[in-house]
């Protein structure tokens, strides 16, 4: 795959990520109100070293439902200890411990009824807490904070992509004409096309403009929202800007030319065969955030060679993307880690 730009220029500090799952604690934010009564069950768990998908079974197992019937508001990276959220249907007259299903890997924090199921997408974001170990240059790395605070590329992590760039070799065979049986599959293949295409199109500018430049005009995304318009640049929209109303951002690309700037549509030209292949399954042009600005960012030493960062990002945005600015990073956990769409 092709290297990504750096905003802030190549770290020169190293160090080791994940080299134990107590290294990477993440916490989902989810702003709902609970109505306390309804047929569905919330179970907020906390889980070390397991992947969402096979605890949601593990909840649907002990519940007597299909597994599809559990959801859960975002898949979360195995390779860490994780809170989250997930629901379960379970008739209101009938009550279920969950607590039973605690184990060395999981353990039910909190359970409670409402009145409808969580859907994919409802958490706000997520709360990081990473240490890193065997650094080498600390100073590098604490000189680059207060950057990394005005907010760096949304790049789209690696993991996207799949072990060795495995989604985008099947993402090749698929717009050769090689079909994919798997729906789950296919769709994480194709979202890994659309995701390497918007990462390119990102470090062309980080590379050429930087994010702080804008252009005379630009499409906007709506902040909260997937709504996005095409503007001049003009006080109006500078202040919206700075108000944090709208975002600059980059295309996830499907049919058609709608949201896409002249130099979107330049740089688009050397991977037109992918961009034809999304357009042909039917795909509608979306937009995603340009940058993505790290909230409650600090620091703390804990000796000489570690590190122990704390930040939020908005849901959809990857810890990586953060990570990449301050330090060039060493995913210990990739030694055993295979194919997955976790975030």
């Amino acid at each position: 795959m092709a290297s990504l730009n750096y905003l802030y220029g190549e770290p020169l500090s190293q160090g080791d990520f994940k080299q134990t799952a107590e290294d990477f604690v993440v916490e989902e934010i989810l702003d709902i109100e609970f109505t306390g009564e309804g047929e569905h069950v919330c179970l907020q768990i906390i889980k070390r070293g397991e992947n969402t998908a096979y605890l949601a079974k593990q909840i649907a197992k002990f519940a007597g439902v299909a597994p599809r019937e559990v959801s859960y508001a975002g898949l979360k990276d195995r390779h860490g200890v994780c809170t989250q959220w997930f629901s379960v249907p379970v008739p209101i007259k009938k009550h279920i411990d969950f607590s039973q299903l605690n184990s060395d890997s999981m353990v039910v924090i909190k359970q409670v009824r409402h009145n409808r199921k969580l859907k994919t997408g409802c958490h706000r974001g997520n709360r990081f807490v990473i240490t890193l170990r065997n650094v080498t240059n600390h100073l590098d790395v604490l000189s680059r904070i207060n950057a990394v605070r005005q907010g760096v590329p949304n790049y789209f992590a690696e993991q996207r992509f799949g072990h060795d760039g495995h989604n985008l070799s099947m993402a090749e065979r698929l717009f050769n004409g090689e079909h994919i049986r798997d729906k789950k599959l296919r769709g994480i293949v194709i979202s890994a096309a659309r995701s390497y295409i918007f990462n390119q199109i990102v470090s062309k500018r980080v590379k050429e403009h930087g994010l702080a430049k804008t252009w005379h005009r630009e499409v906007f995304l709506l902040s909260g929202s997937n709504a996005f318009f095409e503007d001049d640049l003009n006080d109006d929209v500078v202040e919206r800007l700075n108000q944090g109303d709208i975002l600059l951002s980059a295309p996830l690309v499907g049919k058609g030319e709608k949201g896409l700037t002249e130099m979107e549509k330049s740089w688009l030209k050397e991977h037109t065969s992918w961009h034809q292949g999304l357009a042909e399954l039917g795909l509608k042009n979306e937009r995603r955030s340009l940058r993505v600005i790290p909230q409650s960012l600090s620091v703390k030493t804990i000796d000489n060679q570690t590190l122990q960062l704390s930040f939020d990002l908005p849901k959809g945005c990857y810890a990586t993307s953060v990570l990449r600015e301050l330090i060039k990073h060493k995913d210990v956990s990739l030694r055993d880690k295979q194919e997955s769409g976790e975030q």
